[in-house]
């Protein structure tokens, strides 16, 4: 999968191939925020299934300052743009509480939407406080990814002409490629016939362009496939065409996400900003997802175990919905079959929600910043995780976490500092 805004930072800075995630979304995102362990932040769970038990409050207490916070104390302006999955969904009325908002969290400004995901062609959107609906509609070219994009360019734009002298801290998290697949037919087209080999194949490929380029050591084995899933050889003819065209669709969706990464990156360059900017990007809060079970048209129905066939779906998709074209499109839903999630951890076990095995816990990072870290091929193979970036991020400015914030004492950073790396 080609993504461009990816390898143009990784060229000009280095990559981390021992890098970690919790494995799910919103205590990623916790425990990132506050650089401490997601148990530690009350999020061992996603926010929906907070309950009274010690480390899955869902509620990150007020003893552990998130960065935007500890920023925005010296100096600077904090945004935040996309999925915002740590909100107690008792906290989304009109009345509040919105301290666990992400303006409550140190977000001086927030455009996106909260909770674990939503359409991108028909999001449900809040800025700050406020729901809002979308700006256009699918009918006239909407998509969410694209206008998050938007939406920070203007943002880093206001910022350079109202407050030139405050830097910036942005957080910009899409909801792509989290389920639904949602992306415009014109970018899944660019892979089709790219994965008819199906998914063990695609995973032998990955595997060995992955030592050709020294991402893992030449002593490394490819992990099996597990007894419970389901093999290529496995998928009757008849559906072949629709596995691979919602891999086609996840390729075309994912590649779609990285552009819109790439014109923040480019807004950053044409204001001089991007020589002295330290971007981490993250490639994702957890592993691949095999949350759509064995491909699905609407993947709600595969995460609540609602019984269906796959052949149920494609007579649905011919039917309702005009055939294939449709997958990636605002009228279905789709997730891609867990096969291909699995190639997706290519070479290890398991996916997204297992934090038993790398395949749901190890993602790639790559750090660009120009004015402070020399471009390097070689990946750094130490062994880090999300709660190490705050405290790399205060290390750099010469922070120290603070004791007290708003007269609370603070708890320890649970993370070290990845400046040494």
């Amino acid at each position: 999968v080609h993504m461009p805004t990816m390898a143009r930072l990784a060229e000009r800075g280095i990559g981390y191939n021992r890098f970690h995630t919790t494995a799910m979304c919103s205590p990623t995102r916790a425990a990132l925020l506050t650089g401490r362990n997601h148990h530690h932040v009350g999020y061992g769970q996603i926010a929906e299934f907070a309950s009274d038990f010690d480390g899955y409050i869902g509620e990150i207490p007020k003893e552990t300052a998130t960065i935007p916070q500890v920023l925005a104390e010296y100096g600077y302006n904090t945004a935040a743009f996309g999925k915002w999955h740590n909100t107690p969904i008792t906290n989304l009325t009109p009345a509040g509480p919105f301290d666990q908002h992400p303006t409550g969290l140190g977000f001086r400004h927030f455009y996106g939407f909260i909770a674990g995901e939503t359409s991108q062609y028909e999001p449900r959107l809040w800025e700050n406080t406020n729901p809002i609906e979308p700006p256009a509609t699918a009918e006239e070219g909407y998509h969410l990814s694209e206008d998050m994009a938007d939406k920070a360019v203007k943002y880093i734009r206001a910022n350079q002409t109202l407050t030139p002298e405050k830097p910036l801290f942005i957080w910009f998290t899409p909801g792509a490629v989290h389920g639904p697949h949602h992306g415009p037919k014109e970018w899944a087209d660019k892979y089709k016939g790219q994965f008819d080999q199906g998914w063990e194949v695609l995973r032998e490929e990955t595997f060995k362009r992955q030592k050709e380029m020294g991402w893992i050591p030449d002593t490394a084995e490819l992990t099996p496939i597990d007894p419970t899933m389901q093999k290529w050889e496995e998928i009757p003819e008849a559906q072949r065409a629709f596995q691979t065209r919602l891999m086609e669709v996840y390729a075309g969706f994912l590649e779609h996400t990285d552009v819109q990464y790439g014109k923040v990156v480019d807004e950053l360059e044409a204001q001089g900003l991007l020589e002295n900017t330290l971007i981490f990007y993250i490639g994702s809060d957890n592993g691949a997802s095999a949350e759509g079970m064995n491909g699905t048209i609407s993947e709600l129905l595969a995460q609540n175990s609602v019984h269906t066939t796959i052949e149920e779906h494609i007579e649905v998709l011919e039917r309702e919905y005009g055939g294939l074209d449709a997958l990636g499109g605002p009228l279905v839903d789709s997730m891609y079959h867990h096969g291909w999630a699995w190639a997706g951890d290519t070479p290890y076990k398991s996916t997204k929600l297992v934090a038993a095995h790398f395949g749901g816990t190890r993602t790639p990072l790559v750090v660009h910043w120009p004015k402070g870290v020399s471009a390097d091929d070689t990946p750094r193979d130490q062994f880090h995780h999300v709660i190490d970036i705050a405290p790399t991020i205060y290390e750099i400015l010469g922070i120290d976490p603070p004791v007290l914030y708003n007269g609370v004492r603070q708890d320890k950073l649970d993370g070290s500092s990845m400046l040494y790396s």
